[in-house]
């Protein structure tokens, strides 16, 4: 699926392809949602989604990683 973001998705949770939340929709621009990760997400699946170790305060969700947008979270596929 090409996810397709729109300013609704600002504030929505997204979980991995098992229901863990490991972040949220900060904000959305263009075709590219900034999410905010959880204190807890694992240096992993920060690197499988490339947001590396910097210390920014969002990171860009690259549309390629998502399965599905729902209207309560965004769920990412497999990693």
């Amino acid at each position: 699926m090409s996810a397709r973001f729109t300013d609704d998705d600002e504030g929505k949770p997204v979980v991995n392809e098992n229901g863990e939340r490991i972040g949220m929709v900060e904000s959305v621009h263009g075709d590219t949602a900034h999410v905010n990760p959880d204190p807890g997400m694992t240096d992993t699946i920060k690197s499988k989604l490339g947001w590396g170790d910097a210390s920014e305060d969002t990171y860009e969700l690259d549309a390629s990683n998502v399965d599905h947008i729902g209207d309560d979270e965004i769920r990412l596929g497999r990693l």
